[in-house]
């Protein structure tokens, strides 16, 4: 057997690899098939390798490395317990095409998560197909045009947004086929009644609208405004974004919703991130139920031969009676359902105190900023977003008085705080607050670190503008033009690294 190693310096490595088979008598392989040199492999011992990915990990940064407030994103931390469930066997080595009895221990977790799921948000039925916020946005608009033409409504055409809505709902309904109607909202932020009610005819299909808003404050007319738009025979759609600022205290349901989808990769803990892992499932009202995408889990009690796994159940597949058809692949993002399984097993009918410290710690660092500014004598430097004595689970300020003051922008501030070791808050966003920074610290950051962010946040505000205008100085990557970065994505290791 011929050793290609040698001439590559293998006498030199820290871990010896064996040698590879390159002959046809070696292997019984088709001459065609046959390699006849290596391949263009780095020649690196285990220890070089270890070192390398390390090294690469460290030019990134993520919630195990340090404060991620980024507003609306929900980027918490993850607890390792749900990643040694989803790991599990019977979990993470069963396929999608395996027969029913070979999963009724998965099936019994998809099934309760139905259940959790529906009564957090006073839905009567959830399905866990979708696996991304914005697929479970379009998959509820789905339903709801199927309901309609069901119905023999098809005159049903225009969806209504208000002009604080995540980009992504206008954009699904669009893909769906819908006209967008957006409504301003009043000085404070909240829903104009007024508006609303002066676009409503028999043309609404529904209204998107999350809430808490985007600009972190809850709806109180929305109740009113559900009454409105169901007047007129049209479906009320809640965007689950920041569902986690109320569960335990209100839903859905109470509130006049008829459709609402769930980010389980940032309510309920999923990672996320870099395009994914995501999870939206829906959940409807029962007159919207036999619409949603299939198949669904349902229960039965289990027959000759069947052997149960929890309480005398058998769980099988089931197609809602009008079905939209898939939506995805499979059945949905498995894993991130075990894992947010995981977390709402772990906190339980405590989900109430989840929801209550998120908005506890989105208040006291708002505050906690306000009183560091004062201090420092730069509080004239920006406004808070919203008119309101308290935020719900994030807040946005408004960096304009700086812009106009000094020239330092929203983007500034946020590329100073890269050189703080802070991940900056999501930045020009909502749109109707100008120079906005949206920031959200989670339930999930001890006091201590956001006494040190609103210091450091404040100190950064009151920066030099030369500075601030060249940052970040202490990243790998300088400032860059971002329209030009995402449109012309690089991720290439330079050969000196390799």
């Amino acid at each position: 057997m011929t050793n290609l190693w040698s001439h590559k310096g293998a006498e030199g490595m820290g871990y010896a690899q064996p040698a590879p088979l390159l002959h046809e008598d070696d292997l019984p392989l088709a001459s065609g098939l046959l390699r006849s040199s290596l391949p263009r492999w780095p020649r690196l011992s285990e220890p070089e390798m270890v070192r390398h990915y390390t090294g690469l990990s460290r030019k990134n940064f993520g919630i195990d490395t340090g404060f991620y407030p980024l507003g609306s994103c929900t980027m918490k931390h993850n607890p390792r317990v749900n990643e040694v469930i989803a790991q599990m066997p019977g979990i993470c080595d069963v396929h999608p095409h395996q027969p029913e009895h070979h999963l009724q221990g998965l099936l019994s977790i998809f099934h309760e998560m139905q259940h959790m799921l529906s009564v957090c948000a006073g839905m009567d039925e959830v399905t866990l197909q979708p696996v991304a916020g914005a697929q479970g946005e379009f998959t509820a608009v789905r339903c709801i045009q199927e309901y309609f033409r069901h119905r023999g409504e098809a005159q049903r055409t225009r969806i209504v947004v208000p002009d604080s809505a995540h980009g992504t709902n206008p954009a699904s309904a669009a893909m769906a086929g819908f006209e967008i109607v957006e409504v301003p909202s009043t000085t404070d932020g909240r829903i104009d009644l007024d508006a609303l009610e002066a676009v409503l005819d028999d043309t609404i299909a529904a209204m998107m609208i999350t809430n808490p808003n985007t600009l972190g404050l809850f709806e109180t007319d929305i109740a009113a405004a559900a009454e409105l738009v169901h007047g007129v025979g049209g479906q009320m759609y809640y965007d689950g974004a920041n569902f986690n600022a109320i569960i335990g205290r209100t839903s859905p349901g109470l509130m006049g919703f008829d459709a609402v989808h769930y980010n389980l990769h940032k309510t309920f803990s999923q990672p996320h991130g870099g395009g994914g892992p995501g999870s939206g499932p829906i959940g409807v009202k029962s007159h919207l139920a036999p619409f949603l995408p299939g198949p669904v889990v349902d229960v039965r009690a289990p027959r000759d031969g069947e052997k149960a796994v929890d309480d005398g159940r058998w769980y099988v597949w089931r197609e809602p009676e009008h079905s939209i058809g898939k939506v995805q692949q499979w059945h949905g993002n498995a894993g991130a359902v075990v894992r947010c399984w995981a977390f709402y097993r772990r906190y339980g009918r405590e989900l109430r105190t989840m929801t209550e410290h998120a908005v506890l710690n989105a208040n006291y660092l708002r505050h906690a900023i306000h009183r560091e500014a004062k201090e420092a004598g730069v509080d004239h430097l920006f406004v808070d977003g919203a008119v309101t004595d308290v935020a719900k689970h994030e807040f946005t300020l408004s960096m304009l008085p700086a812009k106009e003051a000094t020239g330092v922008t929203a983007m500034d501030i946020a590329k100073g705080l890269l050189d703080r070791g802070y991940m900056a808050p999501t930045v020009y966003f909502p749109l109707v607050v100008p120079e906005c920074l949206m920031i959200e610290p989670t339930e999930t950051e001890a006091k201590s670190t956001l006494d040190a962010f609103a210091k450091d946040f404040v100190a950064v505000v009151g920066a030099d503008a030369d500075t601030l205008h060249a940052a970040p100085i202490t990243t790998p990557v300088r400032r860059v033009d971002e329209v030009y970065a995402a449109r012309n994505l690089c991720v290439r290791v330079p050969d000196e690294e390799l």
